[in-house]
């Protein structure tokens, strides 16, 4: 531990223990118990190292009336933090431990009743429960009946901390017999082997006992304003039953398993999910051990199934799917009563014959005919429907695999109707929340009114749609799901949210496409004419998702195979119809629109980028509207969006040199984007700097290289071969400046910002390693090579361009200092104008710019200086100083 932390923690916990107010920052405890856990976890002894830590508590705690709620929490939890390790706990053993935790102490002095205290002390006794000899206080305490009157706290905080908290009691050495003539009994506790004593292991056994008294009695609610008691408790027994062992999940079965079937036929609605919870938890142990009681757990699932109101059935059946469990019988009898509400509303059949449907169907058309019920309803099917499907082909797989079993079994009728069916009755609901309604062929005249016109229950169908895109045999369904889906896109009533999921759910069935036969001329027609009416609709969110669209398809269409890729194509015409309408939204007024047709026009030409294609008049045309948007546009979206369309240019082309239009680009690209306000755009700009230090790199390598036994090359060849080399990489830095990689990279170095300056430091560090010891390690062998070479750059007397220059003559004047070769004039610039052009030589600028400490310093977080666990001490001291004097004065800490 630092020393100097040492020294300022007394003055610290002085200032605490007689505080009588809380700190201006109200994290700085949190973040001290943070530090404080750390030292912990790192095996240092905080009582041997810091001995006012005790001092501060037992002043606390003695003075409890004058100590603010806030400050006695964090003494609980630090107490906890401190006796959870067995050493810590033998020194607050006894009067300490107990005065700390003594709950009724602290009722009596009337601060139970601040939630921030309860939760401190559940926090700190959980903290503390680490080991068998906490354990054994928190039993000899009777810490239990507090701890189960606080999982129905008013606060809800309070209320899930004492949740976690029994959980962790019950979990923490969970009841085993002790093996014969043995006289302790081990557990095992996350990573921990505890051994516990028998006395210990038969008070734990009184503990469950209390716990289950407590679920029984607390399961059901008397009346509506218990439920929240009732839900409280359902969480905790899912959390048990989800983590505890054999042992614990029968005794907790055992005891609640009556209880269970009495809340299941109480019908309220508000506990169905949390029961159903439980009832999963029960359900997935059966069958791996003996003492666990299948068929009462099979009977409670059945009667969740059965028994509860249509709309709580729904939430049930799709808790059980969700769940993944493989009970065939429970997944056909969810699987219907999910597709229930679906085949009432639309009049398909998708049941056909099912005696629960029939039973159901009266009920839930009741259901439906209120607004309310009947969204949720459907919303919970629509959501769902993936489950339905992939229930239905997993049966068929598992019947597939025991087909030449001994005793194959009969065919799976888990779901009782096509994939295709399903498609068609979500196309006839989002027909019917459109308005295209015909009472007389459909079923449900009486409650269309609920769904008409719904937003939510359009954008749950067209989800459900997407995901039926990837089942088995729906092809057949292709031309009505694209019909439906221009309508949705062309009505005047479509929502921007619904347009942009219906350009998503057409992109996701285009894949079904398997040749071109699948898409009519009409649909080509239609389609067509509406991206070109919504590219231009009055509201840009709508425009924004059209863009997007554009550039999703042409993504899409290059990345799948070439039936895919041909149907893309076709449905709007290729690039001869795209790109004029993605140029055109390059001149939108909304920003978002101007970044997205970037983005979309980059998607779109990048096959013919990757073919080589020749250079086009549209081409040049967009480069020259990205150049204007790059220096002109007063968003950020947009100037980012164009420096990434260029890299994603520049990444397509195989030979970047042999497009004129590229490489007379990338200069402008590079000044104009390091000149920018926006961060990002600078980042983005470096990164096209580095693919051209890529690829001069790459160019700059030999066809042949130095092998292994170059030993026996004669000296003149050796020789030949380094000047060729270093004539390599004078002609790479040259390239490298006239292109404005190396301005860029500089330009980055001195940046504000401190990504920006980081990403240029780390490449021209890569530079400098790459290329200057060829050319600077043997000074004799290339002097006349750099003499003649034009290995250098201009530096301008303002702007980067003069940190840099002080950046030079700093360290050209420590190496002239340090006895080295005295620095060039044009170095040191120190007789120069700051407003006159220099040249400095490349390697040698690489060389003194001190890359390797700069770097140091920019991999360093921007708060590494005040985020220290000293800085936080002396907050602490400076806030409560300033606290104590001025008491109205608003006070800024710098905690970390």
């Amino acid at each position: 531990m630092d020393r100097e932390c040492v020294s300022v923690l007394p003055r610290v916990c002085e200032v605490l223990a007689a505080s009588g107010s809380s700190l201006p920052d109200d994290t700085s405890l949190e973040k001290l118990l943070d530090w404080f856990s750390a030292q912990t976890k790192a095996g240092i002894d905080l009582l041997e190292a810091c001995p006012c830590l005790l001092e501060f508590i037992s002043t606390v705690v003695s003075n409890d009336t004058a100590s603010d709620p806030g400050i006695l929490s964090f003494t609980l939890k630090l107490t906890g933090l401190l006796a959870s390790t067995e050493d810590g706990f033998k020194v607050l053993q006894g009067s300490v431990l107990d005065l700390v935790f003594g709950s009724l102490r602290w009722q009596e002095a009337g601060l139970w009743e601040d939630p921030c205290f309860r939760i401190g002390w559940i926090q700190g006794l959980r903290t503390m429960l680490q080991h068998s000899k906490a354990f054994s206080f928190f039993v000899q305490a009777d810490f239990t009946e507090p701890l189960l009157q606080l999982q129905t706290d008013t606060s809800l905080f309070v209320a899930s901390a004492a949740n976690q908290m029994l959980a962790h009691v019950l979990l923490f050495c969970q009841s085993v017999s002790p093996p014969v003539g043995c006289h302790d009994t081990h557990q095992q506790t996350g990573s921990k082997l505890l051994t516990i004593p028998v006395e210990a292991d038969q008070k734990y056994s009184t503990v469950v006992t209390d716990v289950c008294e407590y679920l029984k009695r607390s399961l059901v609610p008397k009346d509506t304003s218990q439920l929240h008691r009732s839900r409280q408790v359902l969480k905790l027994l899912a959390l048990l039953l989800t983590q505890a062992g054999p042992p614990l999940k029968d005794r907790l079965l055992l005891a609640v398993s009556d209880i269970l079937e009495e809340l299941v036929t109480t019908n309220y609605s508000q506990l169905t999910l949390p029961l159903m919870d439980v009832i999963l938890a029960a359900h997935s142990s059966c069958g791996s051990g003996e003492h666990v009681p299948d068929k009462r757990v099979a009977c409670l699932l059945s009667s969740m199934l059965n028994v509860r109101k249509p709309a709580d059935l729904v939430h049930a059946a799709a808790a059980f799917l969700r769940s993944g469990h493989r009970d065939r019988e429970h997944r056909a009898q969810c699987a219907g009563v999910l597709l229930l509400p679906l085949d009432v509303i639309t009049g398909f059949t998708l049941l056909r014959t099912n005696s629960t449907a029939d039973q159901l169907r009266f009920s839930v058309m009741e259901q439906l005919k209120s607004k309310t019920s009947c969204v949720s309803m459907i919303c919970v099917s629509l959501t769902n429907l993936p489950q339905v499907t992939r229930t239905g082909e997993q049966e068929e797989l598992d019947f597939q695999a025991s087909y030449f079993s001994p005793s194959p079994p009969q065919a799976p009728d888990c779901l009782p109707c096509s994939p295709d069916e399903i498609v068609a009755a979500v196309l006839s609901l989002l027909k019917l929340c459109s308005g295209d309604f015909s009472p007389s062929s459909s079923g449900c005249a009486q409650v269309f009114r609920s769904v008409t016109g719904s937003g939510r229950v359009q954008k749950c169908a067209l989800d459900a749609l997407s995901a039926l895109s990837s089942s088995s045999g729906i092809r057949v369904m292709l031309v009505e799901v694209f019909t439906l889906l221009i309508q949705y896109l062309n009505s005047p009533a479509s929502d921007p949210t619904v347009i942009q999921k219906s350009y998503q759910v057409l992109i996701k069935w285009i894949s079904v496409c398997s040749n071109l036969s699948d898409v009519t001329d009409q649909i080509r027609t239609d389609l067509l004419q509406v991206v070109r009416k919504r590219v231009c609709d009055v509201r840009w969110e709508v425009r924004d998702s059209t863009v997007e669209f554009l550039g999703h398809l042409a993504a899409v269409g290059a990345s799948q195979t070439s039936a895919y890729q041909e149907a893309c194509e076709f449905l709007l015409g290729g690039r001869c119809v795209t790109v004029p309408l993605l140029q055109e939204a390059l001149q939108d007024p909304e920003s978002y629109v101007r970044a997205s047709s970037v983005s979309a026009l980059a998607l779109t030409l990048a096959h013919s980028w990757h073919r080589g294609a020749g250079l086009a008049r549209e081409e040049a045309d967009i480069v020259t509207r990205l150049l204007e948007i790059l220096s002109q546009d007063t968003e950020g979206f947009s100037r980012r969006a164009v420096v990434q369309f260029f890299i994603a240019w520049f990444s397509s082309c195989s030979s970047p040199s042999s497009c004129s239009l590229l490489a007379q680009s990338v200069p402008a690209v590079l000044s104009r984007g390091m000149a920018d306000l926006d961060w990002e755009v600078k980042v983005h700009t470096l990164e096209l700097a580095e693919l051209l230090l890529n690829r001069a790199s790459e160019s700059r390598r030999h066809p042949y290289a130095v092998t292994s036994n170059c030993s026996f090359e004669r000296p003149s060849h050796t020789e030949m071969h380094t000047q060729t080399e270093q004539s390599d990489s004078v002609t790479m830095l040259n390239s490298l400046v006239d292109q404005g990689v190396f301005s860029s990279l500089l330009s980055g170095l001195v940046d504000c910002d401190r990504p920006v300056g980081l990403k240029a430091c780390q490449l021209l560090i890569r530079l400098r390693d790459t290329v200057c010891p060829l050319l600077l390690g043997d000074q004799d062998a290339c002097d006349a090579l750099l003499t003649d070479s034009r290995a250098s750059c201009e530096l301008p007397g303002c702007g980067w361009a003069r940190e840099v220059r002080r950046m030079l003559r700093t360290t050209a004047a420590m190496s002239s200092c340090d006895g080295a070769d005295g620095p060039s004039s044009e170095d040191c610039c120190e007789k120069e104008e700051e407003d006159d052009t220099v040249r400095v030589e490349v390697c040698k600028a690489l060389r003194r710019l001190g890359l390797d400490e700069r770097l140091a310093v920019l991999t360093q977080s921007s708060d590494h200086v005040h985020n220290s666990p000293l800085s936080l001490l002396q907050d602490i001291l400076t806030a409560s100083r300033t606290n104590t004097h001025l008491d109205s004065q608003e006070v800024i800490v710098d905690c970390y």
